[in-house]
């Protein structure tokens, strides 16, 4: 069982008290040597917690002896690491999931566009879009850092949602930019879904009019 309570009448020449348990009690012996670990000497008044053994000649000593104080922080110290290693762990998992939706996401774009199922505008305007993505988060990084004015998170849901979200998930890992925002994450993650279902579409038969027929004339016109 452990108890806790304050040194009193400490003695350093010779390395020994005692200590008067918290709410009282029996009153025990201390000495130096019985501290685990011995990072430093006490004093009086000091508060530690310790173990009571029962001598032979029916007085008390005190055993395994810490200071109270180190003694929360060696319990506090667990669980901030815990909570560190859980957050990394997450972070981890969710640039491996980033990274691998991107590379299947690419392959399966190229694929189709050099099968001939998509149009070589539509591989090329993802690229375009992701590339100016990249931009905007690298210039709305700066801007954080620099207290300059930022780039509205609206819009690069928008480049997201627009093809842009590769080139998003790129600039998230290697910036470190928006990772931390839960919310920020949510609504991309949104883009994301949306973007992959409307390319979807484009394999339907009214996807395909809509692609050949207002889209693409549209990104003409604008290219």
């Amino acid at each position: 069982m452990k108890y806790q309570g304050k040194i009193s009448q400490w003695n350093d020449a010779k390395g020994f008290g005692f200590v008067e348990p918290n709410g009282g009690g029996t009153r025990a012996f201390v000495h130096i040597k019985a501290f685990t670990p011995r990072s430093r000497r006490p004093i009086n008044g000091e508060v530690i917690t310790y173990q009571l053994v029962n001598e032979a000649n029916n007085r008390y000593k005190a055993i395994n002896i810490k200071f109270a104080r180190d003694s929360a922080q060696e319990r506090a110290q667990p669980k901030i690491h815990k909570n560190a290693t859980s957050k990394q762990h997450k972070r981890v998992k969710r640039a491996l999931f980033g990274s691998v939706l991107s590379l299947l996401f690419s392959i399966a774009l190229l694929s189709a566009v050099l099968m001939g199922k998509l149009p070589v505008v539509v591989g090329f305007t993802y690229l375009i879009i992701s590339l100016l993505t990249i931009l905007a988060y690298a210039k709305d990084k700066y801007s954080a850092q620099h207290n300059k004015w930022r780039t509205p998170e609206s819009t690069l849901h928008l480049l997201s949602v627009l093809g842009g979200w590769p080139g998003a998930m790129f600039a998230q890992q290697q910036l470190r930019h928006k990772t931390s925002k839960s919310e920020f994450i949510t609504t991309y993650r949104l883009t994301v879904f949306i973007n992959i279902s409307a390319l979807l579409i484009m394999y339907t038969e009214q996807g395909h009019y809509l692609l050949n027929d207002i889209i693409l004339p549209l990104i003409s016109s604008i290219l």
